[in-house]
């Protein structure tokens, strides 16, 4: 989380909630972190004096400071990168629509169903997670 912030900081000033919009952005959506881990960092930071805060509006914005800068250019590559290099988004955006698909029928059952047809629905969910487990086992 460190690291991330700091690299967002490096290219403008930032309220908290912007850096986690940012980095889920940055990242294809495959990491948004949440509130609890960005604001306890935002205020570590600032206890070390790599960052400081003005409010504005209500909100804090955030910037680096001298040593800040410094620390956030020796820093590593920003963590959402790493976590994209290699990413095959046209795979995970057939993912994404697949596992949505799956959640949005089984919602409209759960919704609108009989307790029977809830029933089967909650064992074909139960049964497409073990058949998805036993992919892997088959192939090791």
């Amino acid at each position: 989380m460190r690291a991330s912030i700091l690299a967002l900081l490096k290219d403008r000033p930032m309220h908290g909630y912007e850096m986690i919009q940012e980095i889920a952005e940055r990242s294809g959506g495959a990491w948004k972190p949440s509130p609890g881990s960005v604001y306890p960092t935002l205020q570590m930071l600032e206890d070390e004096g790599l960052i400081t805060s003005e409010s504005e509006g209500g909100k804090k914005l955030f910037s680096l400071t001298g040593s800040g800068r410094s620390a956030a250019e020796e820093g590593a590559d920003a963590p959402w990168e790493e976590a994209t290099r290699g990413v095959d988004w046209e795979a995970l955006g057939e993912i994404r629509q697949a596992g949505f698909g799956l959640m949005e029928a089984f919602g409209q059952v759960w919704k609108t169903g009989t307790k029977e047809q809830r029933e089967k629905a909650l064992a074909v969910v139960n049964d497409a997670r073990k058949k998805l487990y036993l992919i892997l086992a088959d192939e090791h």
